[in-house]
């Protein structure tokens, strides 16, 4: 994939393009990480290299990055897997085999999302959903079912000794509460399937997650 199109940052127009990122792009693909999670997060949780060559010889179909002039300001990356690996109480180690996506399956018909990062200077341009919009268009391309992944409810700490994660979520979709991650997938089209508990270690979101899916309209 590579496609160019004009973004608007602080109102000015910004010409990217989103591309599969290959084995040149890993100090950009991690400088993107160092960017958006300084210190104190700790950097082993950072792609490693080992983990971004995975993904290129694995699924380069699901390995996307988009860049400025050369400079890579935003990536996601997936892999397909099929209905055994997605039993009900899945974790994002389990899933995505802690980042490396050695359990890609070349048969499966879901493209499971594991992870999406904009670096933080460009957030407010629309990169993350143009990034998602480009997976979507690698589902319908590759004539899989649907895209899938776990988003984190950031806010549902908030209210977690009041409210359970599922009456959390079905309240974002109400709009009695707004959830910066939740209501980013929402803007980007994936629909609520559950919620997944133990899904990822963050206490923001009391370890839950929501499991968003985007299903393709040309199947029927």
């Amino acid at each position: 994939m590579r496609k160019q199109m004009i973004v608007y940052a602080d109102g000015k127009p910004i010409e990217i393009v989103i591309r599969n990122y290959t084995c040149s792009d890993f100090p950009g693909m991690i400088d993107i990480q160092r960017e958006s999670f300084p210190p104190p997060f700790p950097s082993e949780l950072w792609w490693n290299e080992a983990q971004l060559r995975e993904h290129v010889a694995r699924f380069p179909e699901g390995a996307l990055c988009a860049e400025i002039e050369g400079r890579l300001i935003g990536s996601v990356t997936g892999l397909k897997v099929g209905e055994a690996q997605l039993h009900a109480d899945h974790s994002w180690a389990s899933v995505t085999d802690g980042g490396y996506i050695r359990n890609h399956d070349p048969q499966g018909d879901t493209l499971y999302i594991v992870d999406i990062c904009v670096i933080p200077e460009m957030r407010k341009a629309g990169i993350g959903k143009w990034l998602m919009q480009s997976m979507y268009e690698t589902v319908v391309h590759l004539g899989l079912k649907r895209l899938l992944g776990g988003g984190r409810m950031p806010g549902y700490h908030r209210v977690a000794d009041v409210v359970t994660p599922e009456a959390y979520l079905a309240g974002v979709l109400s709009g009695k509460y707004n959830d910066p991650v939740i209501t980013f997938l929402l803007r980007c089209g994936r629909m609520p399937v559950g919620v997944v508990p133990n899904y990822l270690e963050d206490e923001e979101s009391r370890n839950h997650a929501a499991l968003m899916e985007w299903r393709n309209p040309f199947l029927a």
